[in-house]
C-alpha cells in the first residue's frame, strides 16, 4: 500500500467488515464516517477495531460487510464531553486502503508504531497469578500543535522496563491495537457493557533526546471534534 502515514504514528490493519458506514462529522465540505474492523489474533481471538474514513476514499453508501479490508492510517483520539467528564475517543484514522473480496494474506494484519512521550505515571501492577502490567498514556504530537493521547499496556520485563520511566520520557513502542470489553456502572443495579481500546506493547525503548522535549501533558478542549455515532472509549 502506497506509504501515507506520519512516521511517529504508524498503523496497518487488516480484517474482515462488520458493520456499515456510520457518519461521524464534517470538516470543510468532506465526510467522515465509522467503520468496524474484526482483526484476527495469532490465538484466533478477534479484535474489533474502529476505523474512521473520508467519503473520498471509499463510497461509504455500499454495504461492505463480509469483505476483508487493509487500512493504513494513525490511531487518534478525541476528547468528547459526556456525563459531565471528558471521554479519549480512539479510532483508526484511515489515509489508505483496499477492500477485497476474499481474505488473503497481509505482512501486517495488525501493527502499530508510536513515537511520543509519557504525560502520565506509568501504573505498575501483578495480576493474582502474578503477571506483571504497567499501563502508559502517550502523547503522540500531530502537526499544528495537537497529540493524540493513546493507552498502552506493558507485560512482563516490557512493564518492569516501564515502570521506570518519568513524565515526559520519549519513547518508542510497537505492538498491537487490542479491544476488551466491561461494564460500567451508570446507575444503582444497572450496568452497560463498553469496549475499551489499547496499544498491546510488544517492544519498546526510551528515547534519549538532543533537542528540547516538547510533549503534551493533558488532554485539552481543543483536541475535541463535533461527533455522532463515533464508536467507543478508552474507559480511562
Amino acid at each position: 500500500m502506497t506509504d501515507k502515514i506520519l512516521g511517529n504514528n504508524q498503523v496497518n490493519v487488516y480484517g474482515e467488515v462488520v458493520s456499515e458506514f456510520t457518519f461521524s462529522h464534517e470538516v470543510y465540505g468532506e465526510g467522515f464516517y465509522m467503520l468496524q474492523l474484526s482483526v484476527k489474533r495469532l490465538s484466533k481471538v478477534y479484535d474489533t477495531i474502529p476505523l474512521m474514513v473520508s467519503e473520498r476514499l471509499i463510497d461509504v453508501s455500499r454495504d461492505y460487510r463480509g469483505c476483508f479490508l487493509e487500512a493504513s492510517g494513525q490511531f487518534r483520539s478525541y476528547n468528547r464531553h459526556e456525563e459531565n467528564r471528558n471521554r479519549l475517543v480512539l479510532s483508526v484514522f484511515v489515509r489508505d486502503l483496499r477492500v477485497d473480496e476474499m481474505e488473503l494474506e497481509s505482512e501486517k494484519p495488525n501493527y502499530i508504531f508510536l513515537d511520543g512521550y509519557l504525560c502520565k505515571p506509568p501504573v505498575y501492577r501483578k495480576t493474582p497469578l502474578g503477571r506483571e502490567i504497567a499501563d502508559l498514556l502517550m502523547a503522540v504530537n500531530r502537526p499544528y500543535g495537537k497529540s493524540d493521547y493513546i493507552p498502552c499496556i506493558c507485560w512482563g520485563r516490557n512493564a518492569r522496563y516501564a515502570d521506570g520511566f518519568e513524565v515526559g520520557e520519549h519513547v518508542q513502542l510497537w505492538g498491537r491495537i487490542q479491544s476488551r470489553e466491561y461494564q460500567k456502572q451508570i446507575a444503582d443495579q444497572e450496568y452497560e457493557t463498553r469496549t475499551a481500546y489499547e496499544i498491546s506493547v510488544s517492544k519498546l525503548e526510551c528515547v534519549e533526546d538532543s533537542a528540547e522535549i516538547t510533549a503534551a501533558s493533558e488532554i485539552t478542549e481543543e483536541d475535541s471534534i463535533p461527533t455522532q455515532n463515533v464508536v467507543e472509549e478508552t474507559g480511562i
